[in-house]
């Protein structure tokens, strides 16, 4: 996805990961309402990420099936790098170590930090 998603779109995205197809008046309903937002929200919502290329349209009659388009890996992927890049200059070693510094990071965090780096190192 070259552009990046909008959190209500993210939102939308994460529904479709989790159950695809679905129709604008199934989202509406599963995560429309918790939101506030009518269903024409979620279609100006379903329009966007289809603009952007992350969630594909198949005609179904008079209504519309919903699929995401990316896996849910390479969204995620695509939004730690921007994240990474926009805060902390590309590098990661600040980010670790801004979660340090605030205490943001458990036992079991760093634990699996450590397994992450003597894997790269091996």
């Amino acid at each position: 996805m070259a552009e990046r998603a909008s959190e209500s779109e993210m939102q939308v995205l994460s529904a479709l990961w989790d159950k695809a197809p679905q129709t604008a008046a199934d989202l509406t309903r599963r995560i429309g309402t918790i939101n506030g937002w009518t269903q024409a929200t979620v279609k100006t919502l379903l329009a966007r990420l289809v603009q952007k290329g992350a969630v594909t349209a198949e005609a179904d009659g008079r209504r519309y099936l919903y699929s995401p388009a990316i896996e849910r890996a390479d969204a995620v992927g695509e939004e730690s790098q921007r994240f990474v890049d926009r805060l902390f200059g590309g590098r990661v070693s600040p980010l670790i170590a801004h979660l340090a510094d605030r205490e943001a990071l458990s036992d079991t965090d760093i634990a699996e930090i450590e397994a992450l780096l003597k894997k790269l190192k091996s």
